[in-house]
């Protein structure tokens, strides 16, 4: 592919991070800072986002805050109206946001479950709806998902969460082929287990019986856990390929610890 004219990328490319007000989140708003986007940051707990905000600043790198709820599309309509009038067009998004609870299938109400599937897979359709159309006007973009790797070995006592990924990926698969030849960027950046605060308000037996289900199962072969920056770096790196290169899925899995000889 050319690299002139209509086919090199800006110098200029704010992004969009949705769940940004702590961990993957939080953490990608940082990287991407510091490697030089403009940063807008969108989340329901608007302290938790001044707070991220401030830090990239005291860094010295440009950031904007504004309320976001992805399960409502007017919040969805109006965030993406506000960024865009701070920061202008905006070339990449990355739809971050998740919510996890325990529970089996059965126990479950469906209210839940349909919460937790509208927050992960319709959330990021209404992010794509704001956001891609202008992107393939302007011939280019990158819209991020941060899956999960329960979306390819599902986990007990987590099934929408686990649904929810699979689903995600599912569509951003397809809007990677509709995409095609328009010059946007569709991926899926999907981590294996990393600390942060999603699971952090379950009760501590129910916590306990859940990992130790986990081990049964074969899905905790060790004990290592990323923190987010890993994650976040990866995102930045996929957003961050120059044109011509697509880095469609990639996997970010926390190392085992050295075994003793």
């Amino acid at each position: 592919m050319a690299r002139n004219g209509k086919y090199d990328q800006p110098e200029r490319r704010p992004a969009v991070v949705t769940g940004a007000s702590s961990g993957i989140g939080a953490a990608t708003a940082l990287s991407l800072a510091a490697a030089g986007y403009p940063v807008a940051l969108g989340a329901r707990r608007t302290d938790k986002l001044d707070e991220v905000a401030a830090q990239i600043r005291a860094d010295g790198g440009e950031a904007v805050t504004h309320p976001l709820d992805l399960t409502e599309q007017a919040s969805v309509e109006t965030f993406a109206k506000a960024v865009a009038a701070e920061l202008g067009d905006i070339e990449v998004v990355v739809s971050n946001a998740g919510a996890v609870a325990p529970g089996t299938i059965v126990e479950v109400d469906s209210e839940r479950f349909t919460r937790e599937l509208d927050l992960t897979v319709v959330g990021a359709h209404r992010l794509v709806k704001a956001f891609v159309p202008g992107m393939i006007e302007r011939r280019r973009g990158d819209v991020v998902f941060i899956s999960s790797d329960t979306a390819v070995r599902a986990r007990p006592f987590m099934a929408a969460y686990s649904a929810g990924k699979w689903g995600l990926e599912g569509m951003a698969q397809s809007l990677q082929m509709e995409l095609e030849g328009t010059g946007v960027r569709a991926s899926v950046v999907r981590p294996g287990p990393t600390w942060s605060e999603m699971g952090a308000d379950w009760d501590a037996d129910e916590a306990g019986f859940v990992l130790t289900q986990w081990v049964r199962f074969g899905m905790a072969r060790h004990p290592h856990f990323m923190k987010p920056a890993a994650v976040a770096d990866a995102i930045t790196t996929v957003v961050s390929a120059p044109r011509g290169v697509h880095l469609s899925l990639v996997e970010v899995n926390p190392e085992a610890p050295l075994e003793e000889r």
